[in-house]
């Protein structure tokens, strides 16, 4: 009689930054269950992210059904965090007309 595996090891781990990775690539946790939450089926988010395996995919779209609720959690806190981080630049870095001064510091840069 073979034995047969009963438990797989999920292929996340966390960097240094918090965020949590697919082991082996820099494909965060979050775009793999976005693609899933849109509608994507495991082969389609595997062919978005070339480094991940479709067995990967598997077992991380299981272990997000298996934990919805705390990496729902995760996924927000990354979201505040994320608009934060993009806040705090907005404020060092005046976005509005920024499109106006980049084309006229390249025509300068063009034209002198």
């Amino acid at each position: 009689m073979s034995v047969l595996a009963t438990t797989a090891l999920v292929p996340l781990v966390t960097d240094s930054d918090g965020g949590i990775r697919v082991r082996g690539t820099r494909v965060a946790l979050d775009r793999i269950v976005v693609a899933f939450k849109s509608g994507a089926t495991a082969e389609e988010i595997a062919q978005q992210f070339p480094t991940v395996e479709l067995r990967d995919v598997y077992l991380i779209i299981g272990h997000y059904l298996s934990n919805t609720n705390e990496i729902d959690a995760y996924l927000s806190q990354r979201q505040s965090e994320a608009a934060e981080i993009q806040r705090d630049i907005e404020k060092k870095f005046d976005p509005v007309g920024i499109r106006e001064r980049l084309l006229a510091r390249h025509h300068a840069k063009s034209t002198g």
